[in-house]
């Protein structure tokens, strides 16, 4: 819809694939604003509409000198328009960049787009090629609407957590907010389908992603499982049920490692690495149905051996033998590894506060058209006063006028860093 420069202080789209493609985030916390940049490192031009008082991600997470270093990633290649949308002229600002838009995000309760005059009917009007994605915990309609969704919690209700952990312990979570990110990404994918469609057809519609839709969608195996033997599925700890060996064991120094051996080709080899290659003669351990069926036993043997040696040593020698396997890294090790670094995963575009800070890179690659980290997220109302010149067409006095009734709220921007690309 708007082909604009390259240049960081015009907003551009920039390098990768959506570069022209205008997108409005009115989401907040994290299954929104991850959607949202997603697009952005793609070379969307993403802009974010934000309370004064900030998206509940900028207080998440570690904060350095007052800033969200969460915030400086997931805010990432966005420009941040603070518009106060519980008052009625704000919401009259947010429809106008939302008529001007190819997609539009947001997360919020099912029915407040609607009540504020933001809904699909309200913006598609002016706009009939709009593609709009909206995030909730239980989806657009059914019994369960209306109920507050976070991502942990609707992954209680998919049944995921029920799988997750150790099966002597409650079920554990991981220290992510998984679920969000899952639900980001089919929306992401939902938006990228829906435009496909337009292409064809001139015509936008709603994305409609449900957090507990996402995460259930991950229990795939276990549906037609529990459907035609009644198995219901259980927390397994590291393990893998029915793939034998394909757990967590522990070496000679106490760190763990992870070794996946469950195929009949790649056993062979971990028998041989461990010394034992008469475990392939053994009824017990000889096929992969004997080894699911004496789980216990198979994994104490694996264990043993690698709690012989070094957790380095057994990296070699498995590597060495074509076994996958990885000791568990930590952010230390993924900091220090040469194949993080050969592959630029860590990028570190500049922070007016922070100075470099580090963020993992886009993904994925793209061989021609390839996504950027263009600057580092914006602070709240960085970019107010020259979107709301520039797409807007508001005059000085009109913004002054906004920011003295306490409509809009903005700061004087910095200049952006350069790119900082794949």
């Amino acid at each position: 819809m708007i082909d604009q420069d390259d240049s960081a202080d015009g907003g551009a789209a920039g390098p990768g694939p959506l570069k022209g493609c205008r997108v409005v985030e009115l989401g907040s916390t994290v299954a929104g604003p991850f959607c949202a940049r997603l697009l952005a490192d793609f070379g969307a031009d993403v802009i974010k509409v934000e309370q004064k008082e900030g998206d509940a991600v900028r207080s998440m997470g570690k904060i350095k000198n007052g800033r969200s270093l969460y915030g400086a990633s997931i805010l990432r290649n966005k420009r941040i328009v603070s518009i106060d949308l519980r008052l009625p002229e704000g919401r009259a600002l947010a429809k106008r960049l939302c008529e001007k838009a190819d997609i539009v995000i947001e997360n919020f309760r099912p029915g407040t787009l609607e009540r504020w005059g933001l809904g699909y009917d309200d913006l598609s009007t002016a706009n009939p090629g709009l593609i709009l994605v909206r995030i909730s915990g239980y989806g657009q309609d059914g019994p369960y609407s209306q109920r507050p969704g976070y991502g942990v919690v609707c992954e209680a209700f998919s049944g995921i957590r029920e799988v997750t952990g150790d099966p002597d312990r409650p079920p554990a979570r991981v220290a992510v907010s998984m679920t969000d990110y899952i639900t980001g990404l089919y929306g992401a994918f939902g938006a990228m389908m829906a435009m496909f469609d337009r292409n064809r057809t001139g015509r936008g519609q709603v994305v409609d992603a449900a957090l507990y839709e996402a995460a259930f969608s991950f229990m795939e195996p276990h549906i037609p499982a529990f459907q035609q033997l009644g198995h219901i599925a259980q927390r397994a700890g590291s393990r893998l049920p029915n793939h034998t060996p394909n757990s967590l064991y522990t070496s000679a120094e106490g760190r763990h490692i992870h070794i996946t051996a469950g195929s009949q080709p790649v056993f062979k080899r971990l028998a041989q690495v461990m010394g034992k290659p008469e475990l392939l003669d053994d009824p017990r351990y000889a096929t992969p149905v004997a080894r699911s069926r004496n789980e216990d036993e198979m994994d104490a043997l694996v264990d043993e051996w690698t709690r012989s040696l070094p957790i380095g040593t057994l990296e070699r020698v498995l590597l060495e033998a074509d076994v996958p396997a990885s000791r568990i890294f930590n952010m230390q090790d993924i900091f220090e590894d040469p194949h993080y670094r050969a592959r630029n995963m860590l990028v570190e575009p500049a922070d007016r506060e922070l100075g470099p800070v580090a963020m993992a890179n886009v993904v994925p690659r793209l061989s021609r058209t390839p996504g950027a980290v263009r600057w580092s997220g914006h602070d709240v109302g960085q970019d107010t006063f020259k979107i709301l010149t520039d797409e807007l067409g508001l005059s000085a006095e009109q913004i002054k006028k906004l920011a003295d009734a306490h409509i809009i709220y903005g700061t004087v921007a910095s200049s952006s860093p350069k790119a900082v690309e794949v």
